[in-house]
Formats: structure tokens, sequence, C-alpha cells
């Protein structure tokens, strides 16, 4: 019997006959504080996709993360607020212990062919995966080694003395590890793989945190199938650094060249 991906392990919920999910964080996804964020919004997204009541495919997602998720078990409640003919918006909540830990929306649709044009956003011409090394070393986390990264730009601080680079864009190739098949789930985590924008820019290791995430999906299922276990290519940079919150944008193309996504994200971080 084949063993489960990390990826799958971790996304494993089971219904509830009170229509919640039971799910629990899973080692091999471990971030500093809790599990890495971008597993916890996939968990969330999971619920809504195994729903018997989902109607469409994700077209947006906002989770918000109001505490720090423990190691141990939690219950994904994922509800449709509202459904017509061809759209539903759904509520997401994550609680630990009767209380949440994330709350969240998201919004599924029935695609309809229209017309379309994804040149708005071309993808930045970078060197190809096979051209760049990984990084070196081990993670100070372990769910960094969930991916396959090759880093064009914007890569790891050399050295974390403080000193401002005076720029925040990052460009990588991504993948998971060991490959698997891209979909709505695995691509919300992939959403999140961008380390924080504020350690490109000073080179230091601030305490911070992710407070909210919003991917908007520009796939639909028939796409993400054809990029398959293929490269993503990401962008982020950040847009302003203030008071203690800083934002960062970011967009994730397929190897020939095709938007899949888009996400927002606001970090909380204090000196």
């Amino acid at each position: 019997m084949a063993e489960l991906h990390p990826f799958d392990a971790a996304v494993a919920l089971q219904p509830q006959p009170d229509g919640s999910f039971a799910g629990a964080t899973h080692p091999a996804w471990a971030n500093m504080v809790g599990p890495f964020g971008g597993i916890t919004a996939a968990q969330a997204l999971s619920a809504v996709l195994r729903h018997p009541q989902r109607l469409g495919e994700p077209v947006a997602m906002t989770v918000n993360f109001a505490a720090a998720v423990a190691d141990g078990p939690f219950t994904v409640l994922a509800r449709p607020a509202r459904t017509n003919r061809s759209t539903q918006h759904w509520t997401v909540e994550i609680q630990q212990q009767g209380q949440a830990v994330l709350t969240g929306t998201v919004f599924t649709a029935l695609r309809r062919e229209t017309w379309g044009d994804a040149r708005e956003t071309p993808m930045p011409e970078v060197p190809a995966p096979e051209a760049l090394q990984p990084p070196p070393g081990r993670g100070r986390v372990e769910w960094i080694h969930r991916y396959e990264l090759r880093f064009a730009e914007g890569g790891y601080p050399t050295a974390w003395d403080g000193r401002d680079s005076g720029a925040s864009r990052t460009r990588l190739w991504m993948r998971d590890a060991p490959p698997r098949p891209l979909d709505f789930a695995s691509l919300a985590a992939l959403c999140d793989v961008f380390f924080p924008r504020i350690w490109l820019r000073r080179a230091s290791f601030v305490p911070l945190g992710t407070v909210t995430l919003t991917i908007y999906f520009h796939a639909d299922a028939a796409l993400l199938a054809a990029t398959g276990t293929g490269w993503l290519l990401g962008q982020a940079r950040a847009q302003a650094f203030h008071n203690g919150y800083f934002d960062h944008s970011a967009q994730l193309w397929n190897q020939a060249g095709q938007l899949l996504a888009t996400t927002q994200q606001v970090v909380y971080y204090k000196e």
C-alpha cells in the first residue's frame, strides 16, 4: 500500500455526525509556533471542498489567524451561508477547545466559458528551475522540507546582520516535495510559501505572524490538472511596512506562463 503523501495526510479530515470535520496538526508541517499557516489554510479549504453541499469550485478565500494553532486535534466548521444559482458563499472556522483559532470565508462558483485574457500579469523571465540550485542547508522549521525551492531573486539573506537590503521582491520556483499533482488545497498552501518580506528587507529575525491571508484562484480544476506536478513560479513583494504591520502581494504561474493564483496577506511584527 502506497504511503500517503505528507500533504494528503495533513488535510485528511473526518466528517462528524453534526456536520463538522475532525482534523489534527501534522508534525511534518511544524513551524516556529504551531503549524505552517499555509497548511492550516488548506485544511480550512478542504472542509469546503469535502462538504456534500458544495457548489462549484473555489474562486476566492480569506482566512484570519485568530490565535496560534496548538499541536493536536481541531474541529473545522464549514457552512454555506448563501447559495445562488451558480455561486456559493461559505463561512469557515477552525476551533480548538471550543475557541476559534481561525475564521474565514470561501467563495465558490460554477465557472462558465467566457472571453478571457491572462496577459495582464505576464510571468517574469527567470532562469529555469533546473538551472538554479536549492537553498543551502536545512531550514529552521520542518515544513520548509515539504517543498522544493529554487530562488531566482530575493532568496534568504546571506547574513542576518540587520542590514536593510532596500528591496522586498522574491522570485522563486516551487513545488511539493515529493512532487504531487496540484489541486486547490495544495495551491492554497503554496500561496503562503514566501518567507516574511521584513526578513528580506531587514535581515533580522523579528517576531511576527500572519494575521489575514486572501487567495484568488484564477485557475479551474482542469488547468490545475494540466499543471500536474510541474514547477510553479512565485513572485512576492511588500507594499508597506508601518507601525507593526506589513503586507505582501504575490502571484503564482505554472511553467506554461498561466497565472494560477494571486494572493495578499497582512503580517504583524514587533521589535
